[in-house]
């Protein structure tokens, strides 16, 4: 499949045209909007954290985009997550509709890689900046 075709699969007129199955009991419908709802939340929170980071946080002495090698990865992670959370939600919603098992998720591995890059970077950052 292109990438084009993929792309287009992901618009919400394709989710509402998708003519494939049945519709599904409108419990799992919100189930999986609320999932990418709270996938949403946390992208939010991330972008909101990464900025006052940036913004907000004093500077590390000896290390003067400290705050910024914290900060860019949670902006970026939100941004990622954003836009993975409702690829994942269209996936789910067709698996449904045609009633096959739900796809597997990345989003948890996303998100457990990019903090715990973030708190080595943290870690390396304190460290730099205490022994200056």
């Amino acid at each position: 499949m292109s990438w084009l075709r993929r792309l287009a699969v992901l618009l919400p007129g394709a989710v509402e045209r998708d003519s494939g199955g049945t519709e599904p009991d409108p419990r799992f419908t919100f189930a999986n909007e609320r999932t990418f709802l709270a996938w949403s939340r946390t992208a939010l929170a991330l972008v909101v954290a990464g900025l006052a980071i940036v913004q907000l946080l004093p500077p590390f002495p000896g290390v003067p985009v400290g705050r910024h090698l914290l900060g860019l990865p949670l902006i970026a992670l939100g941004a990622v997550l954003a836009v993975v959370a409702y690829a994942e939600w269209v996936r789910n919603q067709h698996a449904l509709r045609r009633g096959e098992p739900m796809p597997g998720s990345v989003l948890p591995w996303i998100l457990a890689a990019t903090v715990t890059g973030t708190a080595v970077i943290a870690g390396v950052v304190l460290l730099i900046s205490a022994l200056r």
